[in-house]
């Protein structure tokens, strides 16, 4: 049996901790940074909230162990071992693989999101784990990842089990990681982000913004996709925009 002291599994858990450490710095730099332009632009809507607004940061740090952990042994196994499909020559695969690799990842990303956020509304994993999310009332830009850590887990094996199956190169994945960071906060502060001529835009009809997702904590057994509306509109959980 190798010893948990063996160079290789320091070197995975110094990775694992260096990872924790930059998905939590990453949310409170972005969540932080659009609470405070919350705070300029909607003044006052989150008076009364800084209780919840706690237990949001308390929740979210606590996910960011769980995020960083698969996160920093996979990009010890990429660099160390080659075990993954990333890769940094962008000769390796045709020029069209980069934007189809992004909208694969976004894709695949947003079914697995949608399939296990309606699993975790069933009464039973509600109460057990999803509460703690839905405990925002209203959400506010702090609330992107707080979660249960049985939630945690689910959104944190995704993008970590696709780089072993779906080549992508260190640029487009730190563009999904981007979007994905970026679509889990504006999703959460409480107003629309984006201008009203693209969320009512053909476009914007196929795609999540915050009105579309407060419609989902307004009114729960809807709206469950993170990034577009596809298997909303296909399995007849789309309820609309809440008017933001």
């Amino acid at each position: 049996m190798l010893s948990t002291d063996h160079p290789g599994w320091t070197a995975a858990a110094l990775s694992a901790l260096v990872m924790t450490v930059i998905v939590a710095v990453r949310y409170l730099l972005t969540s932080g940074a659009f609470a405070w332009a919350t705070r300029r632009v909607r003044p006052g809507l989150y008076n009364g909230l800084d209780r919840q607004i706690r237990q949001e940061l308390r929740w979210s740090l606590a996910s960011a162990g769980i995020y960083g952990a698969p996160a920093g042994l996979v990009a010890w196994g990429w660099q160390q071992h080659g075990w993954t499909r990333i890769y940094t020559d962008i000769a390796a695969f045709p020029i069209w693989w980069l934007p189809l690799s992004l909208l694969v990842y976004l894709f695949l990303h947003d079914t697995w999101f949608y399939w296990t956020h309606r699993w975790m509304h069933r009464p039973r994993v509600f109460r057990l784990a999803h509460a703690v999310h839905h405990a925002s009332k209203p959400p506010t830009a702090w609330a992107a990842m707080s979660f249960h850590p049985i939630e945690a887990v689910t959104g944190a094996i995704v993008i970590p089990a696709l780089v072993f199956v779906v080549p992508v190169h260190i640029g487009v994945l730190g563009l999904v990681l981007a979007i994905m960071t970026l679509m889990g906060v504006t999703n959460h502060m409480g107003w629309e982000l984006f201008p009203r001529r693209l969320v009512h835009s053909r476009l914007g009809n196929w795609l999540i913004t915050a009105s579309h997702h407060q419609r989902h904590h307004e009114s729960y057994l809807c709206n469950y996709g993170l990034y577009f509306r596809v298997w909303d509109r296909l399995c007849g959980t789309d309820r609309g925009l809440s008017p933001l």
